[in-house]
């Protein structure tokens, strides 16, 4: 006789359950745990009573003891425009030339400029205001500005914007689409031509006749040299720095159909201390007039 499945007295009693004759044990479990189980529910009904916990429609429920993260962050932020605001209104009334004179008032601002950049400018200047040029987000850092890099015209370019509907006073040029004007050959010339302004390899005979086409076309704007107008928003086209690249294909696409970027005026959104940081920031970055 089998005694394989005999049950010994200090056997632990099974649940009778049984998958392919393996049997489950009825073991019970350890009261501490169970304890600490109870504590948890227990403890989760007093924190859904005390503290906001169950969404609602429009809100969570508050909590009998009315606490709101909301309301401290609120607090601390009150808190900490009260604590600057002397040195805000300060910054408000400074000359912007003269705020790298005053070493408090300098450090405040490249500080809370900074913060405003990377809050509302990074995304499409990049973190370190290199910019993107596939997208045509200009670089910062160097010392070609469309309008000025001076710090009174960064300031304004900030406020107002560039060739947006909200803002009268936008930064505003439009360059026309060259390709409801011109012929493929001519736009091809004066491709070749504005290569060549730019000390970059060009078709000779090409860029030759595009002289032509540039004096008839395009220097009306960019100059008869080809160094552009900050008064009318015409790019230096001799510096080989593009806003949107200069190579062939990129250059056709420019002249065809050219090109209209879109700066929001950040007046309405910031305050007028946060501007006039963020363009000290930007200033000091090193491209700056």
């Amino acid at each position: 006789m089998s005694t394989q499945n005999k049950k010994h007295p200090d056997d632990v009693e099974t649940t009778g359950h049984s998958w392919d004759g393996i049997e489950e044990f009825n073991n019970p479990l350890p009261r501490w745990w169970l304890w600490t189980f109870y504590a948890t529910i227990v403890w989760a009904l007093i924190y859904t009573i005390a503290y906001p916990a169950w969404p609602l429609i429009s809100q969570a429920t508050p909590g009998v003891l009315g606490y709101s993260t909301r309301a401290n962050v609120r607090a601390d932020i009150q808190r900490f425009e009260q604590m600057n605001a002397p040195i805000e209104a300060e910054l408000v009334k400074t000359e912007l030339t003269q705020i790298p004179e005053q070493p408090e008032l300098m450090n405040y601002a490249v500080n809370a400029g900074e913060a405003v950049f990377d809050t509302w400018c990074a995304q499409c200047h990049g973190s370190g205001g290199a910019g993107v040029q596939a997208s045509g987000y200009p670089n910062l850092l160097d010392n070609a500005w469309l309008w000025g890099g001076t710090i009174e015209e960064i300031h304004y370019t900030v406020s107002h914007g560039v060739r947006n509907e909200t803002d009268p006073d936008a930064r505003f040029s439009q360059m026309p689409a060259f390709g409801q004007i011109l012929e493929p050959k001519q736009i091809d010339q004066v491709v070749q031509y504005v290569r060549r302004l730019s000390g970059q390899e060009a078709d000779a005979a090409l860029a030759d006749a595009g002289a032509e086409v540039f004096a008839n076309n395009c220097a009306a704007c960019h100059g008869a040299d080809g160094t552009g107008d900050q008064l009318l928003g015409a790019p230096n086209l001799t510096d080989a720095i593009w806003l949107y690249g200069g190579d062939v294909p990129t250059l056709t696409e420019t002249v065809t159909n050219a090109r209209f970027g879109v700066m929001p005026a950040w007046q309405p959104r910031l305050s007028e201390a946060d501007i006039r940081a963020v363009a000290t920031y930007v200033h000091q970055l090193g491209g700056g007039q």
